[in-house]
């Protein structure tokens, strides 16, 4: 059974950096892409970043130059790095597997986390 459980999320003021973890179970880590999308209430789901890999990311307009993501394959985990954070960025972040070499869309990741709130005040 595979599962995929984000941590790390809260309330920060703007201008703050928080880091999200997603600890992956019950596949082969190493085997899958991970992305990272976010979903604001009331707006449909974005896309975030993903990493593949070979530890190769891309990342939306939104978040390019502020967010990182990273992956330790030994502890079957991803990161989210968030800098900089806007009110704007304040969502659910989910984590997600594709088997997909790297994609930006929701449809091509096999597996979901349960999502964690990122609540930026101004």
């Amino acid at each position: 059974q595979v599962q995929l459980v984000e941590s790390g999320g809260g309330l920060v003021q703007a201008g703050a950096s928080l880091r999200l973890s997603c600890a992956a179970s019950g596949l082969t880590f190493s085997a899958y892409g991970m992305g990272w999308f976010r979903q604001a209430l009331g707006k449909e789901r974005e896309f975030v970043g993903t990493i593949t890999r070979t530890n190769t990311t891309y990342f939306g307009a939104a978040v390019r130059g502020r967010f990182a993501i990273s992956r330790d394959n030994a502890k079957s985990t991803v990161y989210l790095q968030m800098n900089s954070l806007k009110p704007e960025d304040t969502a659910v972040y989910y984590c997600a597997a594709s088997l997909s070499y790297t994609s930006a869309s929701a449809g091509d990741y096999n597996y979901w986390g349960q999502g964690t709130q990122v609540t930026v005040s101004s």
